[in-house]
């Protein structure tokens, strides 16, 4: 099968957690026989226009796009137009199979591409407008207003939508697509990678903590953690996320969560570590008695599956994506958001009970690795595009009948 993985806001030879999930799909995609083609943005001028990254696996970058390399929704929207025609180009020459767009913008893009073409089209979001503006997620308001409109329609345009959770399965069928066309796949992790073998970062005396930001902006959820740690006196915290630790000082997030550190009197059991870069992160889950993640809003729960995959239980918000990933009470402990005495006394329970704690990393890497592999993705992702493409084939003849 020609797959055509459309991701205009990634750039898949680079370092970036996104990037290396499109990467990571179209390598299993290509380990099980098929021929993967990833059409995304040409977000830096350097990059080739056409690329193999690996046996199976090629990578056309489409630009120019904004000079600056900007991927945030409203530069993308703008480009969808010269993104659409160049992709509407190569598949008239080359037509794919099957077209799975990955993103709103991307899926926008790849309808235009794909109109008089009649390729199948699957569509994954990864994070859904309507969702973002329950949980106040910041972004430009004309492309936040723009993606909640288009959003729907391009779900129930598609002849498959995978979502990422059951979370948002809901959210889809709210919005008016039908339920038959949806399936739910997870982000699936590198089980090869992240695994309980292997280094771990050096520690202290204390008990380890780590939370997993996808920025230092997540002020609700870090401000609780560091107030829970108030109540953990024994335990020590890390929080991965934000720019590189050498910019940290320069960072104004950074800045008001070091200010309320130290007013809790937490000066050495917390640190900031930045950015973390994709192959140290395994070794710092591992080195942590428990992950903590408790944002107030998480679509794919990817960092808690990392740290399961790891063999470190997770204690966790009882939101989005995490409702589904964490078996409370078997890999780790579901808790409500916002309730800092509450996470304290979860974190305090486990971590005297260390049986407890070795029967729960136990539990979190079979999860992982049965639920979660690359592998069973891919299986599960490509049983979807067989039914898009019969899905496609019986429009096309219902059209002709017409």
């Amino acid at each position: 099968m020609k797959i055509a993985l459309v991701a205009q806001h990634a750039t898949p030879a680079a370092d970036q957690a996104d990037d290396n999930r499109v990467l990571e799909l179209g390598r299993s995609l290509a380990g099980n026989g098929h021929q993967v083609t990833v059409y995304a943005g040409r977000h830096n001028a350097a990059l080739p226009e056409r690329a193999e990254l690996e046996p199976g696996v090629t990578v056309v970058s489409i630009g120019p796009m904004d000079s600056a390399g900007s991927r945030d929704d409203a530069e993308l929207l703008a480009q969808v137009p010269a993104f659409s025609r160049p992709l509407h180009d190569h598949w008239s020459q080359n037509r794919p199979d099957v077209v799975h767009a990955l993103r709103w913008t991307s899926g926008l893009a790849s309808l235009a591409a794909a109109r008089d073409l009649r390729v199948p089209m699957v569509q994954s979001f990864d994070s859904l407008g309507v969702a973002e503006h329950r949980h106040h997620r910041s972004c430009a308001q004309d492309a936040a207003a723009e993606r909640m409109r288009l959003e729907p329609s391009i779900g129930r345009s598609a002849h498959a939508v995978v979502a990422g959770s059951a979370d948002e399965e809901t959210d889809l069928t709210r919005l008016g697509v039908p339920r038959r066309s949806i399936k739910i796949i997870p982000c699936g992790v590198d089980t090869d990678e992240f695994t309980p073998e292997g280094p771990a970062s050096k520690g202290s005396d204390r008990f380890r903590l780590v939370t997993v930001a996808g920025g230092l902006d997540e002020t609700d959820a870090l401000s609780t953690l560091l107030r829970a740690m108030t109540k953990v006196p024994n335990a020590e915290l890390v929080i991965a996320g934000g720019p590189k630790h050498e910019a940290l000082r320069d960072d104004l997030a950074y800045r008001r969560l070091a200010k309320l550190a130290h007013s809790l009197d937490l000066g050495g059991r917390v640190f900031f570590a930045g950015e973390v870069g994709r192959s140290d992160l395994p070794p710092l889950l591992r080195s942590a008695r428990l992950c903590v993640n408790v944002g107030e809003y998480e679509p794919s729960a990817m960092a808690s599956i990392q740290s399961m995959a790891c063999g470190t239980p997770v204690i966790a918000s009882a939101v989005g994506g995490h409702i589904d990933a964490v078996v409370d009470g078997t890999t780790g402990i579901l808790v409500p958001p916002g309730h800092p005495a509450l996470l304290a006394t979860r974190i305090r329970q486990l971590l005297s009970h260390p049986m407890l704690l070795e029967a729960f990393s136990v539990a979190a890497v079979d999860r992982a690795r049965s639920r979660y592999s690359l592998d069973r993705i891919a299986h599960e992702t490509l049983a979807v595009y067989g039914k898009a493409v019969d899905s496609a084939a019986v429009s096309g003849l219902t059209s002709v009948a017409a």
